[in-house]
């Protein structure tokens, strides 16, 4: 793992993954100091997810990729690109805004084999099912063929999933595993979201439940 200087810390309710885009809205004065600061001198800052009583240890590098809006305020409408995983180090406050060393770390080796492929394969086709997922070829800048890896971001940065689930994929070091548990999981949820849309089509037509919908319900 490589250590670096002092790292800009933005505490938030979300989790941010590798290659994710996420829009951010600038407003306390801190982070208005703090995003300026990165945008001059293009340095990235560290989104770390906290659930308004502990900050995690693991967090993500962000760097602005574009900024939408400047009000006359100094608030700002940016979106941001993560980058490289971390773990907290030493903290320090003499700024405005929270700072920490910070120790980046990665997968594991691991090379990508028929399954995996596979599962990334499916996971792709999952996301073309969810609703308000960003564009593929935005997410990874074009590229014709994103790796087995970014792709298990992807998944795991859905919005299917709760912060503490994003979390856990975060801390991650194995693509298998988060592929793996992403796409399985992400699977489960999109069969719920459409069962779920069969029982209010069904309510709002007055019709009674069919037999393999009863089983469906019924079953573990």
């Amino acid at each position: 793992m490589d250590k670096y200087d002092f790292v800009p810390i933005f505490p938030l309710g979300i989790v941010m993954l590798p290659e994710q885009l996420i829009p951010l809205h600038i407003f306390e004065e801190r982070y208005k100091l703090m995003i300026g600061e990165c945008l001059e001198d293009d340095k990235v800052f560290g989104i770390v997810y906290f659930d308004g009583q502990m900050m995690c240890s693991a967090g993500c590098s962000a760097r602005v990729q574009e900024v939408l809006k400047k009000y006359p305020n100094g608030r700002l409408d940016i979106v941001t690109r993560g980058e490289r995983r971390f773990i907290v180090g030493q903290l320090d406050e003499s700024k405005p805004y929270l700072q920490s060393t910070v120790d980046y770390f990665d997968d594991d080796l691991e090379e990508p084999d028929a399954d995996m492929q596979r599962d990334a394969h499916r996971g792709l086709l999952l996301l073309n099912q969810m609703v308000g997922v960003e564009p593929h070829e935005r997410m990874f800048n074009g590229t014709v063929s994103p790796s087995v890896k970014s792709i298990s971001f992807l998944v795991a940065g859905s919005a299917g999933f709760n912060a503490p689930e994003k979390q856990t994929f975060l801390e991650m070091t194995s693509t298998r595993k988060r592929l793996q548990k992403s796409v399985a999981a992400l699977s489960r949820i999109i069969d719920r979201i459409r069962l779920t849309e069969e029982i209010q089509s069904l309510i709002g037509g007055n019709g009674s439940l069919p037999e393999s919908l009863k089983q469906r319900l019924s079953g573990p």
